[in-house]
């Protein structure tokens, strides 16, 4: 079993509950990246449905989830012959961290009738850049589960040169080489820094709400993540990322309403 597959497996304990272990592997700060979560939400998700692709997700992030046991609950609330919707729970000790729906369905490798292109071009990725490795690690370990080429000029908060305007952009593939899949999507969509960052805002930025919507089966190969945000106020502000796979094809869409951190 690939790493990241051991990382997000569940065990089914009836038909409405599934056990998993948290990994450790994927803090950042000490909570749980956003997307990893939602990766693990969706294993048990999909696995009680008879439709094999999550193709919507909206979650609560309620509290910041950490690593070691918890539970995934499970209500079905609608099946079809096209979509499941099913709600789901993260609970740790009694007490639940995410709520979230899953609209499940099965995608076929469709020609698209539209597509609309990236909403911006990047570079090669042999002229993309790496993030500094952080000084502490010991509860950063999201990075080393992931490898992240980012175009230039949206990291150049890194060295006191944000570009003032809330976007961040790279090329993504786990560390240890697996193809994508709906899995390694969800994971994609939060794996870019907070936007803000490029804005000049720096600190945790903790995620209220993510909604992530799969468009079509990626194909093998780096992602392109392209990041943006369109209102930072009153503390708040909202982050749009596309994925792109290596076919040029659109994969993913997500938006998600996020705290502004304090540095």
């Amino acid at each position: 079993m690939a790493k990241f597959d051991e990382a997000t497996a569940v065990t089914k304990v009836d038909e409405t509950t599934y056990d998993v272990c948290l990994d450790p592997g994927y803090s950042i700060g000490g909570p749980l990246n956003g997307g990893y979560l939602m990766a693990v939400l969706l294993r048990a998700v999909v696995d009680a449905s008879p439709h094999e692709h999550p193709v919507s997700t909206s979650v609560q992030f309620l509290r910041a989830a950490r690593p070691g046991p918890a539970r995934v609950r499970l209500e079905q609330i609608k099946t079809g012959r096209t979509a499941t919707m099913t709600r789901v729970t993260l609970v740790q000790e009694g007490t639940s961290f995410i709520e979230g729906l899953v609209t499940t369905a099965t995608l076929n490798d469709a020609v698209p009738d539209w597509t609309d292109g990236p909403s911006a071009v990047m570079p090669p990725i042999e002229r993309c850049v790496s993030l500094p490795a952080p000084k502490d690690a010991s509860n950063l370990t999201f990075s080393a589960q992931v490898e992240l080429a980012f175009d230039p000029p949206t990291v150049g908060w890194v060295d006191g040169r944000p570009t003032g305007r809330p976007e961040a952009r790279a090329y993504f593939r786990l560390a240890e080489p697996q193809d994508p899949d709906p899995y390694v999507l969800a994971l994609a969509v939060d794996a870019l820094p907070p936007v803000v960052f490029s804005a000049g805002a720096r600190g945790w930025a903790p995620t209220v709400d993510l909604t992530w919507h799969l468009r079509a089966l990626p194909a093998p190969g780096w992602l392109t993540l392209l990041g943006g945000g369109r209102l930072i106020s009153d503390g708040w502000f909202d982050e749009e990322v596309e994925v792109w796979d290596s076919a040029g094809r659109l994969v993913a869409q997500s938006r998600q309403l996020a705290r502004v951190g304090r540095g």
